[in-house]
């Protein structure tokens, strides 16, 4: 691609940024800056999208790169992943347990009573989507009064546990689910420092989709969804909370808790099959997992990992079920990167883009001389 150098380009791209820096201060004495604290726990939903979509599980830098792209999950996701590839690898953590997740929220919508019971936690699904004006001159006391009036009120002593057994375990007891052969488990396929080379394994799919655009998931899940996929899924269980981060301590190697992670994960089982006539048919299962809290795409992860498997297994029959398609293109700082490059100068290109159509339209121009002659 040939470009062409342009007088003051530098002063014009100077200006351009000092200008986006002005549009973020424009309120001058009236506003107040977006400190980090208030970023992530006012914009919690969209924090987590750029939490996942970055790839880097560090709060205080998503909250950030939140603040210098005004908003932009996209652009704010690129921030944090440009900088995570800036960071030496220190350390492995061996595979996280998600049966160990500290959980604020648990529903499963395939059994009304499940053990340990459903945790509905924080969630607008059973609200009205209605505009509460009240927002719109909230003050500082009001907004703190909330708050406090949830820790000021007397709440009974529960005995619920931090931790829950898995929905899909009862459906493996009962024999409706297939055992996890342990002998076929492989080792983690690392997205940041192998290529995508297809067939790829399922772990690096996931991995891919793990830290995917929400959009990208959930538009291609959606044709899934409504007619090109075979099945109606059901969500065995879904849950959001924190899941402990596991480090070998560095003098006697044993594993010691380093903190821990916010992560919605998301299991669903779908119509039958069995790979042999002579064997029991089983659910189907699906996975998705995503760092922060973010439903919507954990869902359509667990879904789209359904599709693949089934197309690797027998051959893709519609897009959603093709690895290429679908890993190539859900990544949404790839594809933000390449429709973004199209505002950049290509005067060369077009430049002989319009010396082909000038030549072809004298050529037209005169065989239709000569035709008429």
């Amino acid at each position: 691609m040939g470009y062409v150098a342009i007088k003051g380009g530098g002063l014009a791209i100077k200006g351009a940024e000092d200008t986006l820096d002005y549009l973020r201060c424009e309120q001058g004495d009236s506003g107040t800056p977006l400190d980090m604290e208030t970023i992530e726990h006012q914009l919690r939903f969209l924090h987590g999208r750029v939490l996942s979509e970055g790839g880097l599980y560090h709060p205080k830098l998503a909250s950030l790169a939140i603040k210098q792209s005004l908003g932009d999950t996209l652009e704010a996701a690129f921030a944090l992943r440009a900088y995570r590839s800036t960071k030496p690898r220190l350390l492995e953590t061996p595979v996280l347990d998600t049966t160990e997740m500290r959980v604020t929220r648990r529903i499963s919508a395939a059994f009304k009573d499940i053990i340990g019971g459903q945790m509905l936690g924080a969630t607008t699904d059973y609200a009205l989507r209605l505009m509460r004006t009240e927002l719109l001159d909230e003050t500082p006391e009001a907004f703190r009064a909330v708050a406090k009036q949830w820790f000021d009120d007397e709440r009974p002593d529960s005995d619920i546990p931090d931790t829950f057994p898995k929905v899909l375990d009862s459906l493996r007891a009962d024999g409706l689910l297939a055992e996890v052969d342990k002998a076929a488990v492989q080792e983690p396929f690392d997205i940041t420092r192998e290529p995508l080379i297809f067939p790829v394994p399922r772990s690096a799919a996931l991995a891919t989709m793990a830290r995917g655009e929400t959009g990208s998931l959930l538009a291609i899940a959606y044709s899934n969804m409504r007619g090109y996929g075979d099945v109606h899924p059901t969500v065995a269980e879904l849950r959001v909370g924190y899941i402990p981060v596991m480090l070998p301590h560095p003098i006697t190697g044993e594993l010691i808790e380093a903190g821990e992670v916010l992560m919605t994960e998301c299991e669903i089982v779908a119509m039958y099959e069995s790979d042999d006539e002579n064997e029991k048919p089983t659910f189907s299962l699906g996975y998705g997992a995503c760092f922060g809290n973010n439903e919507v795409k954990a869902i359509a992860m667990a879904i789209l990992d359904r599709s693949l498997q089934a197309g690797m297994k027998d051959g893709p029959t519609n897009p959603s079920e093709d690895p290429e398609f679908v890993l190539l293109h859900v990544d949404g700082i790839d594809s933000m990167g390449f429709c973004t490059h199209y505002k950049m100068p290509h005067y060369v290109t077009f430049q002989s883009d319009m010396d082909r159509l000038r030549t072809t339209q004298d050529k037209a121009e005169a065989k239709s001389e000569g035709a008429t002659s």
